[in-house]
């Protein structure tokens, strides 16, 4: 092995070991979020359901599994229906909370797909699920390690985020990823504001448990601002 090559390994097992510790962190992607609006295709409401029932029910341990297979599912019913913007939300948002449940280096791919999909679905139609591809943009773009380690970008975070709430500016998970960025941005007043409307918001019908799990990290995260 060469002299220059041996000088970058140091560098590389450096890159991986930061790698891993920043994705290690990105369960929060897990509470992406979930449409505020109710979908209409049954397939659809499926996805919807089983992703709150794995994210607000199952142990810590078993929600990557499940993940893996409700995405598998995602992408199966993208391929039969490659123009649904919903389903395309729904791949991102479940690929994104496999990412965030199971963590390491395997997480930047899955966060990578979750853009692309989540992309697509600006594309087809900006307004399915009231903005959702935004605001779950939003919050990939600040919770993901940013260049060289991945692609979060505060900057592009706020504007996707500002984008969800100009489509949906009383929704839980619109006004929650909102007050949970500008927390992280350090604008804790702003942020409190912000969670105290998300508190207010209108219950989503047949999203029952997603709307008590969403509720309850908001006021987990208000709890945090107190201190």
């Amino acid at each position: 092995m060469t002299a220059r090559r041996l000088s970058r390994l140091p560098l590389l097992r450096l890159a991986a070991t930061l790698l891993v510790a920043g994705l290690g962190g990105l369960f929060a992607i897990a509470a992406l979020a979930a449409g505020d609006e109710t979908v209409t295709d049954p397939a659809v409401a499926r996805l919807q359901e089983r992703w709150a029932e794995i994210r607000y029910r199952l142990p810590d341990d078993q929600q990557a599994r499940a993940l893996a297979e409700l995405g598998d599912e995602a992408e199966r019913q993208l391929a039969d229906h490659p123009d649904s913007a919903e389903r395309l939300i729904w791949a991102g948002i479940v690929r994104s909370s496999q990412a965030g449940a199971e963590g390491g280096l395997g997480a930047l791919g899955l966060v990578k797909q979750a853009r692309r999909h989540l992309e697509a679905a600006l594309a087809k139609d900006p307004l399915a699920l009231e903005g959702s591809a935004y605001t779950s943009l939003g919050a990939l773009y600040y919770q993901v390690p940013g260049w060289p380690l991945g692609f979060g970008d505060d900057d592009k975070a706020e504007w996707h985020l500002r984008r969800a709430l100009a489509i949906n500016p009383d929704g839980l998970d619109s006004l929650y990823f909102w007050g949970d960025y500008l927390h992280q941005q350090g604008r804790d007043a702003e942020a409190r504001q912000a969670l105290e409307r998300a508190l207010q918001a209108s219950p989503r019908p047949g999203r029952e448990l997603a709307d008590a799990g969403r509720r309850e990290e908001v006021r987990h995260l208000l709890s945090r601002l107190e201190k």
